[in-house]
């Protein structure tokens, strides 16, 4: 009888360290999971370099996907497709345009940044990596309020590239329902504009889901 409540307490004892690493394995590896999302929020976009004399910045907005690569516990690759609203506003010169007020350079892209992201504590990670910018609009809009004013710069000495080059670096913070708040800033490397000093300088707020 002895014997039979010593095996029988070492076999409970066995089921429940199973259990107890079942769990965990099957949390580790929903945590290792590929993990796929949407985001969307504002951007506050301007021009820097020696050939732009400090314009305002655009407000737009950025919508897209997102998919997570998890490599360790704190550590995952984030890659994005993201439709991004840039460019900048400035006065308008009268004698160009025929009138005063202010002038929106709208310079649309597809940006795919490529993350490196670390995970400081549960829910809050930092992401820096590159950025891959393809043109999708160029045009400028001397009525930025109505839909009147606007005109492409298509086959022009200031046409912008159709590629740019940055980076991207920012901070996220995503609850355990896979709702997260993130800001952002893209900084380009590469001249927007053949022979200028003119880059890309967009922060972004945000906001988004994992699932």
């Amino acid at each position: 009888m002895k014997l039979f409540k010593f095996i029988s307490a070492g076999a409970l004892m066995l089921g429940a360290v199973t259990f107890t690493n079942a769990q965990d394995n099957a949390s580790n590896m929903n945590s290792m999971a590929v993990s796929f999302g949407v985001k969307g929020g504002v951007n506050f976009a301007t021009i820097t370099g020696d050939d732009f004399d400090s314009p305002d910045s655009r407000t737009s907005f950025h919508v897209g996907a997102l998919a997570e690569f998890p490599v360790a516990e704190i550590f995952s690759v984030q890659v994005e497709a993201l439709y991004s609203g840039q460019g900048f506003e400035s006065d308008i010169d009268g004698d160009l345009f025929g009138g005063d007020g202010k002038i929106e350079y709208q310079l649309d892209y597809i940006n795919v940044p490529v993350l490196a992201k670390f995970y400081l504590i549960e829910g809050l990670s930092i992401e820096a990596g590159p950025q891959f910018s393809f043109k999708v609009n160029e045009e400028i809009d001397i009525n930025p309020n109505g839909d009147d004013g606007d005109f492409p710069l298509d086959d022009t000495d200031y046409e912008a590239k159709d590629f740019e080059f940055g980076i991207a670096a920012g901070l996220t913070f995503q609850t355990d329902m896979g709702l997260f708040a993130t800001g952002r800033y893209n900084l380009g490397v590469t001249d927007i504009i053949e022979d200028s000093d003119a880059r890309n300088s967009v922060f972004q707020i945000g906001i988004g889901y994992k699932f």
